[in-house]
């Protein structure tokens, strides 16, 4: 495993070790700038809306998002491993 893979991987273990949204908070407020944690949850809540049924274009009118982030979304909705099954799990 190359040395970049593995810090990937240690970070994965840390998100994973984490026992409460207030840890998750912590932890992501001191890994990435304001607006990054803003756009990484308009990310999840248009997966949700997409899963929810929502066109394109509800989606892009109730949030904060591009046209190519939400394509990006939406491959991953569709493809991906994460939003998906994540999301359901609420």
């Amino acid at each position: 495993m190359t040395d970049k893979k593995m810090r990937i991987q240690e970070l994965y273990r840390l998100i994973t070790s984490l026992e409460s949204v207030e840890d998750c908070e912590a932890l992501f407020t001191d890994l990435c700038t304001q607006k990054e944690i803003e756009n990484m949850a308009e990310r999840v809540r248009a997966a949700r809306l997409l899963l929810e049924g929502n066109t394109y274009n509800q989606v892009i009118a109730q949030g904060d998002i591009s046209s190519a982030t939400l394509s990006r979304v939406s491959r991953c909705v569709q493809y991906g491993k994460g939003y998906a099954t994540l999301l359901k799990k609420d």
